[in-house]
This record gives structure tokens, sequence and C-alpha cells, in this order.
């Protein structure tokens, strides 16, 4: 079985070393082997968890989030269906911050165009709109 430093792991999987100390104090990996030296040696299995953390991560899971697949995930013989649900789960909340940045563009635009560019800060409708009563 190959072995890997932290700092070897590190580099492999494209993440700082504080990222996989954080990793195993939040129980997302396993403490690792010690040498005789006491260097902490790591395996590709090790890797390869490392590697599905930071693409769940890409997909906007929360840590919390990818201990439940990770556990999902040792369940060989298991249906599919709790992965499946949780997948979904996170396409809906992608579709709401997608919502959520869609009306956020739209006000800004509007803000943008009223606004001058030879216009004071003092009148400046950006900044006005800011400290009105009125939602935005």
């Amino acid at each position: 079985m190959k072995t890997m430093t932290r700092g070897e792991l590190a580099k492999e999987c494209g993440v700082n070393i504080e990222a996989l100390r954080y990793y195993e104090k939040r129980r997302l990996i396993d403490p690792p082997m010690r040498s005789e030296i006491g260097y902490r040696l790591y395996s590709n299995e090790d890797a390869a968890r490392i590697r599905f953390i930071r693409n769940a991560q890409k997909l906007g899971f929360t840590l919390n989030e990818i201990l439940e697949l990770l556990k999902l995930r040792i369940k060989k013989n298991e249906s599919c269906e709790p992965v499946l649900e949780k997948a979904q789960k996170k396409l809906n909340e992608v579709e709401q911050k997608i919502k959520g940045l869609k009306s956020m563009k739209k006000v800004l635009k509007k803000m943008i165009h009223r606004c001058e560019e030879s216009t004071l800060t003092s009148d400046c409708p950006i900044l006005g709109s800011f400290e009105s009563g009125r939602e935005l």
C-alpha cells in the first residue's frame, strides 16, 4: 500500500494542510496511521475521500451534508434513494439561490440606470436607496 505524508496528500488533492487538519477534526477523514518517527501517513483511500469532499463542496454541499453522504457511501448494498433525495434538495437550494441572484441583478441594474456619473455622492441614488425605508 502506497502511503503519503500530509503535505503530499494535500498537494495531490489540491487542498492545504489546514483543510486536512480540519477534515480530521470534523471526522470527515479518519485519523491517519503514523510512521515510526511519528509522521502522519495517508493512503490512496484517504486521497479518494478528500477528492469526494472537495467535489461535493464544489456542488454546494456543506461539510455536515458531506458527512451524511460519506456515511451513505459506506453502505455499499443500500438503495441510492437517500443520495438522490439529498441531491434533489441541493438542486432546489441552488435554484432558490439563482432566483435570489437574478432578483439582486435586476435591482442593481435599475439602480445603476438611475445613477449619473457626475452626481455627487450626497445625491447618489444608489446610496440613497440603501438608506431609504423602502424594500429594494
